[in-house]
């Protein structure tokens, strides 16, 4: 795989407070990488360093293309911010023609791509209205389109699909997944079904350092436990049963949402037949029993809480 971004000790720090401390990490092209943590880790400090809105303390970022690491990478970077901003007098294409102009296309094909890229985020029929009168969800899609317009080598992301309906997240989902042939992507989330989804590789960071990072398949064969999905016929039946198997010994981790108890569980198979004969003697009827392994959401809990 051809890299395309190294970072090598990367760190930010305010006074006494490290914000991001000694990160390194490559990016290849082609792929999709999650940043994933809690507030306050470092995430967007991160993203501000790799797009060159904040300049690192220490540590050095290097674009690499065509086999040579660039003096300027801005060129070649996309990048949308959680709330992006906007001028409101501008139409929605003349905004995203500006910014065609601004990353050193001609005014001919910001034009052309600016009709190209505001039908892709559906936008094709608000572009002559003012983006004063856009909603949260329409100016997120325009954001995409600005960042998109030049297509670049990179495209950065800050929280892409916070301000999205249930149906507008899912077209931004589709949309990566289309332009990750020809375009590599980072971006930080906190809806983690959605880095499972779309991403090859995943990077956690607590705390201003990477906890975990590698790729998804090799992460969830590194740090996946079996788990128990077990759904009873009432909510009583499930709270007072999960008291009574939080004594089990191979039970790691128990918890209840109304009928269904969720175990995280030592040994899978050790387990369901502990299971199934207790809930025989207790007379209980189990409506559905289902096992799996544990979520990239177990994991990120894991490594908050440490």
């Amino acid at each position: 795989m051809t890299q395309l971004l190294q970072v090598e000790r990367l760190s930010k720090r305010y006074k006494d407070h490290h914000a991001v401390r000694d990160i390194s990490f490559t990016l290849t092209e082609g792929s999709c990488v999650a940043l994933l943590g809690p507030n306050g880790a470092g995430k967007t400090t991160t993203i501000n360093m790799l797009t060159g809105l904040l300049e690192p303390t220490s540590g050095n970022i290097h674009l690499i293309h065509q086999g040579k690491k660039v003096e300027d990478r801005r060129p070649y970077l996309g990048y949308l911010p959680q709330m992006p901003v906007f001028y409101p007098w501008m139409t929605g294409k003349e905004f995203v023609q500006y910014a065609g102009e601004l990353s050193g296309l001609s005014r001919m094909e910001s034009v052309r791509r600016a009709d190209i890229w505001l039908e892709t985020v559906g936008l094709q029929d608000a572009g002559k209205r003012r983006i004063g009168g856009y909603s949260g969800g329409m100016k997120q899609r325009l954001g995409f389109a600005q960042a998109l317009i030049h297509k670049p080598k990179l495209l950065i992301l800050d929280e892409p699909v916070s301000a999205l309906d249930p149906v507008g997240r899912r077209e931004v989902l589709q949309l990566l997944k289309q332009i990750q042939s020809e375009t590599t992507i980072l971006f930080s989330t906190h809806v983690l079904h959605d880095a499972e989804e779309i991403c090859d590789e995943i990077m956690m960071i607590r705390r201003g350092e990477i906890a975990v990072k590698g790729s998804l398949a090799d992460i969830r064969a590194q740090y996946g436990e079996p788990v128990l999905h077990i759904e009873l016929e009432s909510e009583q039946q499930a709270q007072e049963w999960l008291n009574e198997l939080k004594r089990k010994p191979f039970i790691q981790n128990a918890e209840r949402n109304k009928y269904t108890l969720r175990l995280q569980v030592s040994d899978l198979a050790e387990a369901q037949r502990a299971i199934l004969v207790d809930a025989m003697s207790r007379q209980l009827f189990i409506k559905r029993l289902e096992a799996g392994q544990s979520t990239l959401e177990d994991l990120f809990m894991k490594v908050v809480q440490e």
